[in-house]
C-alpha cells in the first residue's frame, strides 16, 4: 500500500506521523471516508463541506482547497492501482509539541489511505444488529464530528468481535436508538421510513443525507426523531448505511427476525443508490 503524507506518496511502511502531532497526542483530527468509483469521487462536495465545517470548529487551518484534496485522493488511488477504492483522508492538528494550544492549529498534517473494496453484491448480504452494552457517548463539541476521538467505536468493535455479519447498535444514555458502530440506521414501518435524529448525538453521515434525498425522490415519507428499541423491533424492514458498503439490509435486531431482510423499500432505495453512483451530476 502507498500512502499520501503531506504532499508525498510513500510506501505504507515508510509513512510516519510525529509523536508530537496533536492528532497522536490528543486526538485532534478529522477524517472522511470517501468512495471512488471508476476514478470519480462520490458525493465529494458533501464530504468536503463537512470536513471544512469540522476544521473550522476545531480551529484547524483549512490548508487545502476542494480541488487540491480531490487531486491528492485520486493520486493516492492511482498509486495503489485502484480505479475503485475506499479512501480515508485524515487531517490532524499537526506537530505542535506537548501541551494544548490556545490559538488554533496553523500547520495541519494531511494523510490519505486507499485500498480496494469488494464489488457490491446484489442482493447485499444482510447484517444482524446487536445492541451494545456501552451507550453512545455524547459529542465533545456542539455536534458529533468525524474525529480521531474514536474510542467509543473501538470499544464497541471489541465487544462485537470478528462477527462480520453483525453490526453493533448504539443506544444513547437515555435509551434512544442512535447508530451503528460504522453506520447510520433506518427502518420501515407502516409505509414510512424512520431514522434517529441528529439531535440524539449521531454523526450526520454524508451517505445518510444522500439516502434521505433518495427517499424524497421516491416519495417515501421520512420521519427523524427519538425512538426506543421497540420501534425498530416492530419494523417491517431495516437497513444501515455508510460510504463503503452503501445500503446494507438488516435481517434481525437483537435476535428478533424482521419480516423482510431485503424488503421492497430497501430494494428500491438500493437500486436508486446504485443508479446515483453512475450519475456524474450527484
Amino acid at each position: 500500500m502507498y500512502v499520501y503524507v503531506n504532499g508525498q506518496i510513500v510506501p505504507a511502511e515508510q509513512a510516519a506521523v510525529s509523536v508530537l502531532d496533536h492528532g497522536f497526542l490528543y486526538g485532534i483530527g478529522l477524517f472522511e471516508t470517501v468512495r471512488v468509483y471508476q476514478e470519480r469521487l462520490f458525493l465529494w462536495d458533501q464530504h468536503f463541506a463537512r470536513l471544512s465545517a469540522g476544521l473550522l470548529a476545531l480551529h484547524i487551518r483549512n490548508a487545502w482547497s476542494s480541488a487540491e484534496l480531490e487531486a491528492a485522493i485520486l493520486q493516492t488511488a492511482k498509486a495503489n492501482g485502484l480505479a475503485d477504492a475506499y479512501v480515508r483522508i485524515s487531517i490532524t492538528g499537526g506537530n505542535e509539541g506537548v501541551g494544548l494550544v490556545t490559538e488554533g492549529y496553523a500547520r495541519p498534517s494531511l494523510f490519505i489511505f486507499a485500498k480496494s473494496v469488494p464489488p457490491i453484491a446484489l442482493p447485499p448480504r444482510p447484517k444482524r444488529l446487536q445492541v451494545l452494552s456501552i451507550p453512545r457517548q455524547t459529542a465533545e463539541g456542539p455536534v458529533r464530528f468525524k474525529s480521531h476521538n474514536y474510542l467509543n467505536n473501538a470499544l464497541a468493535r471489541l465487544e462485537v468481535g470478528n462477527q462480520t455479519d453483525v453490526e453493533g447498535l448504539f443506544l444513547t444514555h437515555d435509551g434512544y436508538l442512535a447508530e451503528g458502530i460504522v453506520s447510520n440506521l433506518f427502518w420501515i414501518r407502516d409505509g414510512s421510513m424512520f431514522t434517529p435524529a441528529v439531535e440524539t448525538g449521531i454523526l450526520d453521515g454524508v451517505t445518510r443525507r444522500h439516502v434521505l434525498n433518495l427517499a424524497q425522490k421516491l416519495d417515501i415519507p421520512v420521519q427523524e426523531g427519538f425512538y426506543r428499541l421497540e420501534e425498530l423491533e416492530g419494523a417491517s424492514e431495516a437497513f444501515v448505511t455508510n460510504s463503503v458498503q452503501e445500503i446494507v439490509p438488516v435481517s434481525e435486531v437483537n435476535g428478533k427476525v424482521l419480516p423482510a431482510a431485503y424488503g421492497s423499500y430497501t430494494q428500491a432505495l438500493h437500486l436508486a443508490y446504485r443508479v446515483s453512483v453512475k450519475s456524474p451530476w450527484v
